[in-house]
Order: structure tokens, then C-alpha cells, then sequence
């Protein structure tokens, strides 16, 4: 079993978790881990890292699948006796404006991967966190803005400093229901699948946080969720205002907080900067 320290970035070929393994490969001490759902996909951002004189390691993960994750939970195992650093930066969005899909099935696939297999990274991987371990969860400020268009009740369960995983699972769960139904605005939902998708991921980084805090007080481990900003990627189009690289700065940060750092912890973050919930 290997001492190196490793760090594990999810949904890493391309756009801003590229750049985060990129900048990982430059300042953290240890093995980093570029994954992808397509190993070729993996195996070429690996390649082109390579070109600029840096190292990562690819290791297959479909997020969508269980397997996929658990696979990757024994490797990490057996390799490394656990992980140090674990970025859940893997994500889908439709063009929400000039997507034609029906709202019901943007809901449901988004919710899917974006909450639900992030959710079950987390299941498998952070018991693996080794003390001293930090995980960031890359959500996005869209995440306040949808939470600021939830009626007044859904605000306050989300915002509430007790509610359990269940009751976030069966809250996400009855949306992608609601949209089905055609009543998840009447329901007091926002009409946004990727920002209820990032509710889900910023208010479950509240309760880990909390469970860390509970069950791992001994183990300093710093749990956060941050948004990237509006980075060009695939995923946001040529017109966004900053670089992957700059986009990955606040994610690599929480990644590498030092080890006698006591926060943030539980928080969520932009520009290197606690935003309230």
C-alpha cells in the first residue's frame, strides 16, 4: 500500500476539472487522478497534461454508475489505504433556454447526475478520507439564485441547519416528481433543473459537513462547496468571462488549505470567498 497523498477529481477531461487536475499536478504533493466516463477521453487529457511536462493518472468513473464509483472506492483502497483530496467537480446542463428536451426530462437527467451521482460519490468515498483530508464540492451560485425563486417554505428547509440527507434526497426527489406532473412551479419550485441540481449539491456539503463535525470531529476534515463562476466550457459557451484555469482557482484552493486550517468548513464559497446561504 502506498503513502503518497492522492487526489481524485471527478468529470476531469475537459473544461474546469481539467484544469483543476492541471493545477493539482503542479502544487499538490502526492498522485492525482484525472477521471472520465470514456477512458480514451481520459487517456488523451492525461496525454496533453503530459505535453506540458505534468503527471496525472487516469482511473475510469461514470458517476451515473454505481459500479463504476465502487470500482473506483476499492482501487483507492487498496492502493492508497484511502484518498486526501476528492473534488466532485463531474456535471451536466442543458442550454436551459434553447434546450427544446421537455422540462420533466431535463429535470430528471440533471438531477440524476448532478445530485444523485455526486451524492453517491460521496457515499463510497468520503469514509475513505483520510484525516486532514479536504472535499469540494463544485456547485454554482445559480444554486442561491434558484434557492432566492423557491417559495418561502422550500427556502427555509433548504437554509435549515438541521435538515438529514433523507429529507434532502425526498425533497430533491419530489421535484424531479412535480416537473413530471407539470406542478413544480404551483409546488413553489424554480423553474431552473440545473439550480435545484445545485441546491441539492450546496446544501448536502451543509449536512456532510455537519456529519464530519459530529462523527469525525478528530479528523480536521474541511468539506466545502464553491462555485467556479461563469468559466467557457463547453458547458457555458464562449462568451463566459473567465478562463478554466481561473475558473479552477477556488476549487484548488479549498483543495489545498493548509493542515491547520479550522475553515471554512461546511460553507459555500466564490472568488475564494465565504457567500452566505
Amino acid at each position: 500500500m502506498s503513502n503518497v497523498p492522492v487526489a481524485v477529481v471527478t468529470g476531469s477531461n475537459k473544461g474546469i476539472g481539467f484544469a483543476i487536475v492541471r493545477a493539482l499536478c503542479k502544487q499538490f504533493p502526492g498522485d492525482v487522478y484525472l477521471t472520465a466516463r470514456d477512458p480514451s477521453r481520459g487517456q488523451e487529457a492525461v496525454a496533453k497534461l503530459q505535453e506540458e511536462g505534468l503527471r496525472a493518472l487516469f482511473h475510469q468513473l461514470d458517476i451515473d454508475d454505481l459500479q463504476s464509483i465502487r470500482a473506483l472506492r476499492d482501487f483507492l483502497k487498496e492502493k492508497y489505504g484511502g484518498l486526501n483530496v476528492l473534488v466532485n467537480n463531474a456535471g451536466i446542463a442543458f442550454k436551459e433556454v434553447h434546450d427544446t428536451t421537455p422540462f420533466a426530462v431535463q429535470a430528471e437527467v440533471t438531477l440524476k447526475t448532478n445530485f444523485f451521482g455526486t451524492r453517491n460519490v460521496c457515499t463510497e468515498l468520503l469514509p475513505l478520507v483520510k484525516p486532514y483530508g479536504k472535499v469540494v464540492n463544485v456547485s454554482s451560485m445559480v444554486s442561491s439564485s434558484a434557492l432566492g425563486g423557491c417559495s418561502r417554505e422550500l427556502q427555509q428547509k433548504f437554509r435549515s441547519d438541521t435538515i438529514t440527507e433523507d429529507e434532502l434526497v425526498e425533497l430533491m426527489t419530489k421535484f424531479v416528481e412535480d416537473t413530471k406532473k407539470s406542478v413544480h412551479e404551483k409546488e413553489g419550485w424554480p423553474n431552473t433543473a440545473y439550480g435545484v441540481s445545485k441546491i441539492g449539491v450546496t446544501v448536502l456539503s451543509r449536512i456532510q459537513a455537519r456529519m464530519l463535525n459530529e462523527k469525525r470531529k478528530g479528523d480536521h476534515i474541511l468539506l466545502n462547496a464553491c462555485c467556479p463562476g461563469w468559466v467557457r466550457t463547453d458547458m457555458a459557451g464562449p462568451k463566459a468571462t473567465k478562463s478554466p484555469d481561473e475558473g479552477a482557482e477556488t476549487p484548488v484552493y479549498l483543495a489545498l488549505l493548509p493542515s491547520d486550517a479550522d475553515g471554512p468548513h461546511g460553507q459555500f464559497l466564490s472568488n475564494k470567498t465565504v457567500r452566505t446561504w
